[in-house]
C-alpha cells in the first residue's frame, strides 16, 4: 500500500474516462467549463432569415435571444473495497493496482451506459426519429435489423440535413448480428479491421455497445435502470458527434490504510466522480428498434 499516491491514481481515473476508445470519442468535451460540478450551455436563439433580390426597406430584422442552460453533473461512486493487510503481504501480485483498475473499469462502463442512454431519442420526433427493423424473423419473434435500414436511417439524416461528417451508429449486440449475418461485405470488414480502426457503413462511423438503451412497446425509451420487461425492446443509436457533448467535473480518490486502522487492519478505497454527456438539444440524435413480427 505504500505505492498508493492519491494524485496518481486520480490522474489514471481521468486518462480512462476520457472514453477514447468508446463511442464517445471525439465527442466536444466541455470540461473546462465545468465549475461547481455544473456547466452552462447556450441555447442559441432563432437564426436570421436571408432576403433574395430585396427591394424595400427597411430590411427585416432579426432577435436572437440566446438562452443560459445550467446542467449539473452526475455524481458516480464506487462502492468501497476492502483489501486485509494479511491479503496485502501473502498474495504475490499488485493486489491495490488490480483493485483499482476494476474501479476505473466500472467507472468508465457506468459513465457510458448512462451516455448512450442519453444519445437514444425518449419518443419519435421530427427532429429525432426512431425507426423500426424490417428484416425476417429471428425465430423469437423479432425482426432483424437489415442494411435497407441502415439506409433509411441516412435518408433520416438526409432529409433533416445534417452535415455528412461526424454521423455515428452504435449498434447493439444483435443489430451486429444481424447485419453480420447479411451483409458479405460488412463481415469482411468486420473481421479483417486493424484494432482501434473504425468501421464505416453508408455515411456512418460504426461502433458497437452491449448496453444500449431499450424501448417499450410503444416504442418509447425507458427510464435509465429500469427493470426490463419481455415486451423491451433492443435499439441501435445513431447521433451527430458535434451535437452531442460530454464533461467531467472533480475526480477523488478515496483510501484509508490499515495503518490508520489498528482494530480492523485493512485498507480500504473507492472512487467518485462527476460526468455527464448527452445532446445539446432535442436534434440529431436517432435510434432504430427492434420490431416484434
Amino acid at each position: 500500500m505504500a505505492g498508493v499516491r492519491s494524485e496518481v491514481w486520480t490522474g489514471e481515473m481521468i486518462r480512462q474516462c476520457t472514453h477514447e476508445e468508446t463511442f464517445l470519442a471525439g465527442v466536444p468535451d466541455y470540461s473546462r467549463l465545468s465549475e461547481n460540478e455544473a456547466i452552462h450551455l447556450v441555447q442559441v436563439g432563432a437564426r436570421p432569415g436571408v432576403v433574395s433580390n430585396n427591394t424595400s426597406y427597411p430590411i427585416p430584422t432579426n432577435v436572437r435571444a440566446d438562452i443560459d442552460v445550467p446542467i449539473g453533473l452526475d455524481k458516480y461512486q464506487t462502492e468501497v473495497t476492502i483489501v486485509s493487510d494479511d491479503d496485502l503481504y501473502a498474495l504475490s501480485y499488485d493486489i491495490i493496482s488490480s483493485v483499482l483498475q476494476d474501479h476505473r473499469e466500472v467507472l468508465q462502463e457506468g459513465t457510458a451506459d448512462k451516455a448512450i442512454h442519453a444519445f437514444a431519442p425518449v419518443s419519435n420526433a421530427p427532429d429525432t426519429p426512431i425507426l423500426l427493423s424490417t428484416g425476417g424473423d429471428d425465430g423469437f419473434g423479432r425482426k432483424r435489423l437489415t442494411v435497407a435500414d441502415i439506409i433509411r436511417a441516412k435518408r433520416q439524416c438526409d432529409d433533416l440535413k445534417w452535415p455528412k461528417r461526424g454521423r455515428r451508429l452504435v449498434l447493439c449486440n444483435e443489430h451486429i448480428e444481424d447485419i453480420l449475418m447479411e451483409n458479405e461485405a460488412f463481415k469482411q470488414q468486420y473481421q479483417n479491421i486493424p484494432e482501434g480502426k473504425v468501421l464505416k457503413l453508408y455515411g456512418f462511423e460504426i461502433h458497437e455497445y452491449a448496453a444500449n438503451p431499450v424501448y417499450n412497446a410503444s416504442n418509447t425509451k425507458k427510464a435509465f435502470g429500469a427493470a426490463t420487461a419481455g415486451t423491451d425492446r433492443n435499439s441501435s443509436v445513431f447521433f451527430l458527434v458535434g451535437r452531442m457533448f460530454k464533461a467531467m467535473g472533480s475526480t477523488k480518490f478515496y483510501y484509508d490504510l490499515a495503518a490508520n486502522n489498528p482494530r480492523m487492519q485493512q485498507n480500504e478505497m473507492n472512487y467518485r466522480l462527476y460526468f455527464i454527456a448527452q445532446p445539446k438539444n432535442a436534434e440529431a440524435h436517432g435510434a432504430i428498434v427492434s420490431d416484434r413480427v
